[in-house]
């Protein structure tokens, strides 16, 4: 059966658990949301462990003392037939397979959807409709008034990646409601960092010579937020370009004197590389909401951070 993965992510029309969760597409932070989503309603409902394996040939099927059932996390999908569906499905296991989209899972994928006891969840990128669906959700939730022109300015400008989205609007919503207006919600989406690029582009210095750097640049709250917003541009671009032709395309006109220092960051980057930042983006952002009295620290460990995995 094929579910729309916004009906999971917003907990909407998932009336019940399946055994078996196929998940693909091309917007892995989406992929990653529906992953843990799909966890947390199995451990609502039962007892429940995770167990990470390469493919299904590496199951092995078990009972643990304490655990009703596991959920197995397989990384590929190359060794599932039909007959291991069957074989699986006697099983007290549920399993959550995830994989970039490619011609080559086209058949898995409609073994996965004929199957009564499976969801199928095809992940791309938000369009206009999804983004409307989920920042209505979001306002809903946070019992919050906005005016017509900032809701239609956050549905033109928020980020069509999944995660960004959410993170961006925890931030702008977490605001006191006589903040959320237009003025401020522009600094937040685009903000004017004049000066703080510098940070970012000393990256090959050494640490002494960055943090003397930031320090001088990043001195409030403030700078930390819309410093972070400008270095998490940079890394999406990273994150988001299949090669260096597609990234060297993309990068703004407004940085021609950098673009050379950029292109040198993206060609140290791998698929593990890219995973990694898209970690450290979400679990910095989280960060900065809920110690802000430490932002200053925090911003200063991003770049650092930035910085150990782009070099590694």
């Amino acid at each position: 059966m094929r579910v729309d993965p916004l009906n999971i992510v917003l907990d909407q029309d998932i009336k019940s658990l399946k055994r078996f969760y196929f998940i693909s597409g091309n917007e892995k932070t989406l992929i990653e949301k529906i992953i843990t989503k799909i966890i947390e309603r199995h451990k609502d409902n039962e007892n429940t462990s995770i167990t990470n394996i390469d493919s299904i040939k590496d199951y092995v099927e078990e009972v643990g003392l304490f655990e009703n059932k596991r959920i197995i996390l397989v990384k590929n999908c190359k060794e599932i037939k039909e007959q291991t569906l069957n074989q699986l499905g006697n099983t007290n296991d549920v399993f959550i397979f995830a994989q970039e989209n490619s011609q080559k899972i086209k058949k898995i994928k409609n073994m996965f959807l004929k199957d009564k006891d499976s969801y199928l969840i095809d992940c791309y990128e938000l369009d206009k409709n999804s983004k409307v669906r989920v920042v209505n959700e979001f306002i809903k939730l946070s019992g919050k008034n906005l005016d017509e022109d900032l809701y239609w300015f956050l549905i033109e400008k928020l980020n069509n990646k999944y995660a960004f989205l959410e993170n961006n609007l925890s931030v702008i919503l977490g605001l006191d409601e006589k903040d959320i207006n237009l003025y401020n919600v522009k600094r937040l989406l685009t903000p004017n960092i004049s000066g703080k690029e510098k940070v970012f582009f000393s990256l090959f210095k050494k640490n002494r010579e960055i943090i003397e750097i930031y320090r001088e640049k990043i001195t409030s709250t403030s700078d930390v937020n819309e410093f972070y917003y400008y270095l998490k541009s940079f890394c999406q671009l990273i994150i988001d370009s299949k090669n260096e032709q597609e990234y060297n395309k993309r990068i703004p006109v407004y940085l021609f004197r950098e673009k050379s220092f950029l292109i040198d960051i993206y060609r140290k980057y791998n698929s593990k590389k890219k995973k990694a930042l898209l970690t450290l983006l979400s679990a910095t952002e989280t960060m900065l909401r809920k110690e802000s009295d430490l932002s200053l620290i925090s911003g200063l460990r991003f770049v650092l951070n930035i910085k150990k995995i782009t070099i590694s």
